[in-house]
């Protein structure tokens, strides 16, 4: 059994599986219609039970279609329907009760303990959807993305970031241990990454660079990643953070000083940390990088089930 929670713990030979997979399964789906199941159905008997604690568009969606395209099922749940938000019933009991109906679990949550004692109770497989400290399905799916365009691998590229230090960039930087490309990243000082996850790059002898100039950051960068400044559950003062990542606008002026050839992805949603004449342009893949997230999570299911080619 293996379990998805972050690229840190995922050794790079069974990353790459996961994208190799995903690749045949995206180009053998070409006429496929939405629901049909894939030839073999490879997950036909097989139930997927989601439980989102935070709000989700792509990874519901994206999930739903990834075990039905499979040949199994889903059930979706929210934690305020469950006698563990309601009744007071411990997580180990819930595990246990997880673990008897369905064959996999994907939570999405803002408790890393939560995903940490789950990953202890569950007996089935438990992919991560989102927690604090990572965010390991959708950065896989950006790592496709990035060489489907590129048609290159990814090590022989320079990404770059712009924007906040999250979930989202702490399995970025993760990825780029992996699967050993170059990663600069700008961002005001206040807001750059933990102490953590530079000792944990630094441990595994890469580096990542941090630039507190937006203009330094993306020059030579063949694709630059960004996220939404201010999140969901961001308790901050709103109005002086947006004010601190003025300067870090992804801007058509500053999207000059990358590589001609340059593209831009987001993970969405989107807020004012990117302008719509970066967005909408043909520079922007972020309707490609979402659909990819359907083909990749379908490989991430098959590895956690033990059943990827």
């Amino acid at each position: 059994m293996k379990h998805f929670i972050n690229l840190k713990d995922i050794p790079a030979k069974d990353l790459r599986k996961v994208i190799a997979d995903a690749k045949k399964r995206k180009n053998l789906r070409r006429k496929l219609s939405t629901l049909e199941v894939d030839r073999g159905s490879p997950l036909k008997g097989k139930i997927l039970i989601q439980m989102f604690e935070k709000a989700s568009s792509r990874t519901r969606i994206s999930f739903y279609l990834a075990i039905k395209q499979l040949g199994g099922e889903t059930l979706t749940l929210r934690s305020n329907e469950l006698h563990l938000g309601q009744g007071g019933e411990s997580i180990s009991d819930t595990a246990k009760i997880l673990s008897t109906y369905g064959d996999g679990f994907m939570l999405r949550t803002d408790s890393e303990k939560k995903i940490n004692d789950f990953k202890n109770y569950l007996s089935i497989p438990l992919i991560n959807g989102l927690s604090p400290s990572s965010h390991p399905t959708q950065v896989l799916s950006d790592v496709f993305t990035v060489e489907e365009i590129k048609k290159k691998s990814i090590s022989k590229l320079n990404i770059c970031w712009i924007g906040d230090s999250n979930n989202v960039l702490d399995s970025l930087i993760a990825a780029s241990v992996k699967f050993s490309f170059k990663l600069s990243i700008g961002c005001p000082k206040k807001f750059e990454p933990g102490k953590d996850v530079r000792a944990w790059v630094k441990k595994n002898n890469k580096k990542i660079f941090i630039y507190n100039d937006p203009k330094k950051a993306v020059i030579d960068a063949d694709v630059i990643f960004s996220d939404k400044v201010i999140s969901l559950n961001d308790k901050v003062n709103k109005k002086m953070k947006i004010k601190q990542f003025k300067k870090f606008r992804i801007d058509k002026k500053l999207i000059s000083y990358a590589k001609r050839d340059c593209i831009f992805l987001h993970c969405l949603p989107r807020g004012s940390e990117v302008s719509d004449e970066v967005f909408l342009s043909k520079k922007s893949h972020v309707w490609q990088q979402a659909l990819n997230r359907v083909h990749v999570q379908k490989s991430i299911l098959l590895y956690c089930f033990g059943k990827l080619r």
